[in-house]
């Protein structure tokens, strides 16, 4: 496995291909990209966080950086600092959803969102010219614990004019938390705690990186919290990744809601208060088409990646977006993905409407998607895609990212893999078996 390097940051495995060696030429970089301003630093919980930590910070401090240390958090909470602070830009380590022997930097920049295509590049670019250098003793930075980050980050929550902490803790709820041991191990119930939550049922919440199922908050890995919820009498249970950057739920029934729906039902709530048009990426469920339907505005569509659905939204002017992986963007916060502000927008929900998280779910039409790949062999990735595209010219096609393909009852979406010699095939219909038939069809075109 090759350490993976994008625009946003770079990943890999502890101590097969990310190391010291790689980790401090990109910091530098970094450093010296952000002008030698100040860098808020938080990570995750993994068993390599302490040490990655003390090598980022001390690489950043001695490229004139300041530095403003917030400890195990989640990247929404070090993106909250990044304006606190009025910093030059962060870094989160965390690899996110991959299992626990991964770490990653990720680079956000003085606005709190990922670095855009031309600040990636530009930082890749000093990191392989070398192009930094170190300060001396007299020069080297400074560095300040900010300790109460997390605190910082819900008390703006509570802020928002349409959380009303006194409203939910009038209803007693009952929630029960997986955090998978990461960064909302703490921070999830602290803020459940200042929302008023009469009992929490905390599952796999102490941040010691030791994940005891897959990090990834899909329904297969969430058998434990399935089970959980309904035996406990809670009203929801929210699932986050170890970043706590993706919020999935499960009902009161103990069903897993689909992080698909996750956002749909967030700008359900939202936009009866607001009006505006939405975003989310390509890939994303026509769910959002739905809602969007429903309240006579527009869901604009972006290419695959949070900075991107970030570029759309603030094009557009939107009043809320994410991505169908249960992110939640509130603007009003700030342009990233925030599970902690998904939560409490959900429990508002339920607070305002008086049902329970079932028939919010119940409310949403239930559509099905297919996610595939072609190894592509021999076959030329262009041509094909180009064979897809006659095949479905009757229908819409966008490409703004790949060929999406965009009929009336459902959808088919195409991309080249940037790591792998494969075409990803996503689909999407009002049925498991049509969703599965659409792939198939392209993919034998495609052969």
């Amino acid at each position: 496995m090759a350490l993976m390097v994008s625009v946003s940051g770079i990943r890999g495995i502890y101590g097969e291909d990310l190391h010291p060696e790689n980790l401090v030429p990109f910091t530098a970089a970094f450093g010296t990209w952000a002008k030698k301003g100040k860098v808020v630093v938080g990570r995750d919980s993994r068993v390599t966080g302490p040490l990655v930590e003390s090598i980022v910070i001390a690489t950043l401090r001695s490229v004139g950086c300041d530095v403003i240390s917030v400890g195990i958090a989640p990247t929404p909470t070090v993106a909250m600092s990044v304006l606190e602070h009025k910093a030059a830009g962060a870094i989160m380590i965390s690899a996110s959803h991959n299992p626990a022997q991964w770490n990653a930097l990720k680079m956000l920049n003085e606005k709190s969102e990922y670095l855009d295509s031309e600040q990636g590049k530009e930082v890749i670019k000093i990191t392989q010219e070398k192009s930094y250098s170190f300060v001396d003793y007299k020069s080297m930075g400074s560095i300040l614990v900010d300790e109460n980050a997390v605190q910082k980050h819900i008390d703006a929550i509570l802020a928002l004019p349409y959380i009303d902490a006194d409203l939910i803790r009038s209803k007693k709820f009952r929630v029960a938390v997986d955090a998978v041991n990461g960064a909302g191990s703490e921070s999830i119930p602290a803020l459940l705690v200042a929302l008023g939550v009469a009992h929490i049922e905390k599952l796999y919440c102490t941040p010691d990186g030791l994940f005891p199922h897959n990090p990834e908050p899909l329904p297969e890995h969430l058998k434990d919290i399935c089970e959980l919820v309904p035996k406990a009498t809670c009203d929801i249970g929210v699932v986050v990744d170890p970043d706590a950057d993706r919020l999935a739920l499960v009902d009161n029934n103990g069903r897993f809601f689909g992080e698909e729906y996750t956002l749909a039902a967030i700008n359900d709530f939202y936009l009866a208060k607001y009006h505006g048009d939405i975003a989310v990426n390509l890939s994303s469920s026509m769910i959002n088409d739905w809602v969007a339907k429903k309240y006579g505005i527009v869901c604009h569509r972006a290419a695959v990646g949070e900075i991107n659905v970030v570029k759309v939204m603030q094009a557009k002017n939107v009043v809320m977006g994410g991505e169908g992986n249960g992110g939640v963007i509130n603007p009003d916060l700030h342009f990233g993905r925030d599970g902690l502000v998904g939560i409490a927008m959900m429990l508002q929900f339920m607070a305002e409407s008086g049902k329970t998280s079932a028939q919010i779910r119940d409310d949403l039409p239930t559509y099905y998607m297919g996610k595939f790949k072609l190894e592509l062999g021999s076959v030329n990735a262009d041509e094909a895609l180009e064979q897809v595209k006659k095949a479905y010219a009757q229908y819409e096609i966008n490409l703004v990212d790949g060929v999406k393909i965009v009929m009336p009852d459902g959808w088919i979406h195409l991309r080249k893999s940037n790591t792998e010699p494969i075409i990803r095939i996503y689909t999407e219909a009002d049925s498991q078996e049509k969703a599965n038939k659409l792939a198939q069809h392209v993919m034998s075109l495609m052969k």
